[in-house]
């Protein structure tokens, strides 16, 4: 196949859907690859790059779009990249389906099969192309680099002559793949560090890390077949803030990392909650795109509220577009290999991966969990 890579529209963003290092696997199977100028350049890979792995450096999109098979990217597509697409055509990278249906049905009126990155399956087969997770390991460092910037405090412990220094306490509100590596970025910093998460399994590996796990009472099962939280039933909501709240005057950082699949994020610190904190107090909310954990947040924005300062940054795996981008090119690669790897060349839909990651096929919306939803 002719493979294209786009070059990212969106003013945020930073990343690169494929990096030179998998120009020359992808060559290796005996696929040309396109780069459309600049597309590496945020990401610190220049042109040259992708040309000394053999890629061929195109000025425009408008001639990846006529010449290619296959269209790269990270954020999703825009409206006039939907227009540009032709029929036949295959595009591979977020979706966001659940915000974006109008342009699903764009995207599936041109006929044209798409795989989201944000569908790929949570199965231990699938793990090498879940870029959900390895953009959230991005999201869960940053985070804490951010909190340590915001609060007015030391992170470590620290014995001075002019007296002891206390080690910051942070509190991580989920511990999923952002929340393990939060966790993780905070003890490396010194910082004396909490967990909450209503899933009892991942108490073993927050310990492992060297954190304290904060228990309650757990009334029900919190995670899905799938491995994503679930949402949760007012019984269990109302114990949850209590536990939280519980540990809100003693901390000085929050970090918010609690999303559930496909829904709106639910709110774990209420505005109440947030006037328990410490004046100087932070909170960082991971999930501030999916109205975020914290009533207060704002995505996109940084404010403070009852002395806290509230940080809604959104697309934090920008914020390190060199590593992210090698992450996610690793993913969208070892999708690409799994898809076109057969001896026919053709696309399996019994295969699980295949079919949970594919939106459009045949003019159709086919993802059976997002046609639910719709």
């Amino acid at each position: 196949m002719k493979i294209g890579v786009l070059r990212e529209q969106a003013s945020n963003e930073t990343r690169v859907a494929l990096v030179p290092s998998m120009v020359s696997i992808l060559k290796k199977a005996n696929h040309e690859v396109l780069v459309e100028a600049a597309a590496g350049a945020k990401a610190m890979f220049p042109d040259e790059k992708y040309s000394e792995a053999g890629a061929e450096i195109v000025a425009e999109s408008a001639a990846l779009f006529e010449k290619c098979d296959l269209l790269l990217k990270v954020q999703p597509l825009a409206d006039g990249e939907i227009d540009a697409l032709r029929e036949g055509q295959t595009f591979v990278g977020y979706m966001a389906p659940f915000t974006q249906q109008k342009s699903v049905k764009k995207i599936a009126a041109k006929k044209v099969t798409s795989f989201a990155m944000d569908f790929i399956p949570r199965i231990s087969r699938a793990q090498s192309m879940d870029a959900l997770s390895s953009q959230a390991t991005v999201a869960g460092y940053y985070a804490v680099l951010m909190a340590a910037n915001l609060l007015p405090k030391f992170f470590p412990l620290l014995m001075t002559a002019a007296g002891t220094i206390a080690p910051a306490t942070v509190l991580v509100l989920g511990a999923g793949v952002a929340g393990l590596q939060a966790i993780a970025t905070a003890k490396r910093l010194g910082a004396k560090v909490e967990a909450f998460d209503p899933r009892t399994a991942v108490k073993e590996q927050v310990m492992s890390l060297g954190a304290q796990f904060i228990e309650m009472e757990m009334p029900e099962d919190m995670e899905t077949s799938g491995g994503y939280a679930k949402e949760a039933s007012e019984e269990f909501i109302k114990k949850e803030h209590e536990a939280i709240g519980a540990r809100l005057p003693k901390v000085d950082v929050v970090i918010t990392t609690a999303q559930v699949f496909g829904k709106t994020a639910p709110l774990l610190i209420t505005e109440e909650m947030v006037k328990q904190l410490r004046t100087g107090s932070v909170i960082i909310d991971l999930a501030a795109e999916q109205g975020g954990n914290c009533a207060l947040t704002k995505a996109g924005k940084v404010l403070v509220k009852h002395g806290v300062t509230i940080d809604g940054t959104l697309n934090l795996p920008a914020k390190l577009p060199v590593h992210a981008s090698q992450m996610y090119s690793k993913n969208v690669t070892n999708l690409l290999k799994h898809l076109y790897g057969t001896e026919s060349g053709e696309l399996d839909f019994e295969d699980e991966i295949t079919k949970g990651a594919c939106i459009t096929h045949g003019g159709e919306i086919v993802n059976e969990f997002l046609k639910s939803r719709m």
